[in-house]
């Protein structure tokens, strides 16, 4: 629509005003030295985010205390800074209902640099290149039912590949590590580090909910990821003849891969597969970050914006 810019657009203009459409990725209320309420909301598009302060007995106040985070609001702001980072003051908000949003969603929803349909193909290659009969089954066995569900997931809510397809991605630029690098390290199974990748975070289909906004489910909460996974995948390779001894091997690869307990492990790494299998995680996740923080970053801007994964911010280069 004329006269609407993207947030990148938004951090390159000269511009004291502008006029978005954006979705409400978080809003968290905070008090105020003085004690006075006020609200923290991140609004991003497919080009980026920014942090926004909406303070109490304000109209843009009332109306963002009252909207679900996941939202689609047109916003006109006021391009200002808080402590040099770039934190606009919005004087004005309304919901967008479908009809206006929809044609604006392939700018509006991030997505993956490469397209869904082709890191798919690529995904289902991987499966095929693994010998074991047993194993491949396993993998094809949880995408019967969960596949669907696997191809739309965000990698994450906020840390990395967080947008629709950034599971898919990932795990596809896990399995290129994977496959790259085993060559290097003759004591990892190479039939299981690979089927340990293509699985190691199924669990989060079931651990994330939400289109527009990806939010923990129930069971993710009660659960989350590791454990969701460890489950389907367990239950798969039992129903597809997975060898016991291989099986434990596979369910500690799932069990191990977030690295580190306070990441979230289950146990920590014991296999040379599990080693393995976290380390190209952990690789991933972190170049991913990088990666879409150059993406956001506008070309003015030397660093990006700081990015809590990596504890600092990131060259553009």
């Amino acid at each position: 629509m004329e006269g609407l810019l993207s947030i990148q657009e938004v951090k390159e203009s000269q511009n004291p005003v502008f006029l978005g459409i954006y979705i409400l990725k978080k809003r968290a209320v905070k008090t105020a030295r003085t004690g006075a309420p006020f609200l923290m909301l991140e609004l991003a598009d497919k080009t980026g985010s920014f942090t926004s302060f909406c303070f109490s007995g304000t109209p843009v106040y009332e109306f963002f205390q009252q909207l679900d985070e996941g939202s689609i609001v047109k916003v006109r702001g006021e391009r200002e800074f808080y402590q040099e980072r770039f934190a606009p003051k919005l004087t004005a908000a309304r919901t967008v209902e479908p009809h206006e949003w929809e044609p604006l969603s392939a700018q509006l929803i991030e997505t993956p640099p490469e397209s869904a349909e082709a890191l798919w193909e690529e995904f289902l290659l991987f499966i095929e290149s693994i010998s074991d009969t047993a194993l491949k089954e396993t993998v094809k066995h949880v995408m019967e039912e969960f596949g669907d569900r696997f191809k739309l997931c965000p990698g994450a809510i906020a840390m990395h590949h967080a947008y629709r397809h950034g599971l898919l991605e990932h795990t596809v630029h896990v399995a290129r590590v994977c496959r790259a690098i085993l060559p290097l390290y003759p004591c990892v199974h190479a039939d299981l580090a690979l089927t340990g990748v293509l699985l190691h975070d199924i669990g989060k289909v079931l651990e994330y909910e939400g289109l527009l906004k990806a939010k923990k489910s129930l069971l993710g909460t009660l659960q989350g990821h590791v454990v969701l996974g460890y489950r389907v995948v367990r239950q798969a390779a039992q129903h597809c003849g997975v060898e016991a001894s291989l099986l434990e091997r596979l369910e500690h690869v799932i069990l191990s891969h977030q690295g580190e307990l306070e990441w979230g492990a289950a146990i920590l790494a014991a296999t040379p597969e599990a080693v393995f299998v976290s380390l190209c995680d952990n690789l991933d996740a972190k170049m991913g970050m990088v990666e879409q923080a150059l993406r956001c970053t506008p070309e003015a801007q030397v660093f990006s914006d700081y990015l809590p994964g990596l504890r600092n911010v990131v060259l553009r280069v």
